[in-house]
């Protein structure tokens, strides 16, 4: 089993990002950094004639270094009960992927992958971050991708997740989990 790890926060080592990288220590990951790409939102070209078009960007290099995985990690932050801008922009994305014929089996290659979220929220996440996770769901299964476990943390300065022991056992467990799975 093969990890990707998809880092949707805009600040270096932020607690969602800390928190995530307790759950993968240890563990072999490919680390991808999406504030470090130039990822353009989408321009939803499903019902134009001639389709979406070709855009200059880093999002298929994105795409090409996940699909070889076996487990997605989405890893981002709570911003305005929701994932990251970043986060959306590239999920939003696969709507042209699942079109593009340089990706013929998009959706099937995805449909062989497990997923999980880690987020990190200040204004109370264990309750306002549920709709987030609830709307991964629904990307995942949509897709076929089997959403297997989601950690929320709460922390809103850097650091402050070092202070939650419950994300903290939580994502001790899921280091395990993936150990063991190894």
């Amino acid at each position: 089993m093969t990890i990707a790890v998809l880092y949707g926060g805009s600040r270096p080592e932020g607690n969602s990002e800390t928190l995530t990288n307790q759950v993968i220590q240890g563990l072999q990951a490919e680390k991808v950094y999406l504030r470090d790409y130039r990822i353009q939102s989408i321009i939803d070209g499903r019902h134009a004639e001639g389709g979406f078009h070709d855009v200059a960007d880093d999002y298929n290099s994105i795409i090409d270094r996940i699909l070889p995985h076996d487990i997605l990690i989405f890893s981002t932050p709570i911003y305005w009960y929701s994932m990251s801008g970043v986060m959306k922009n590239f999920i939003d994305r696969w709507s042209q992927t699942m079109r593009d014929a340089n990706y013929p089996d998009f959706k099937k290659q995805l449909a062989q992958k497990k997923a999980y979220v880690i987020s990190v929220g200040g204004d109370d996440p264990y309750v306002k971050g549920l709709p987030m996770i609830q709307q991964f769901q629904h990307i995942f299964d949509f897709m076929g991708i089997s959403f297997e476990g989601y950690i929320i943390g709460e922390g809103n300065k850097p650091g402050d997740i070092l202070d939650d022991k419950n994300a903290l056992y939580a994502a001790a467990q899921l280091q395990k989990k993936l150990k063991d799975s190894y």
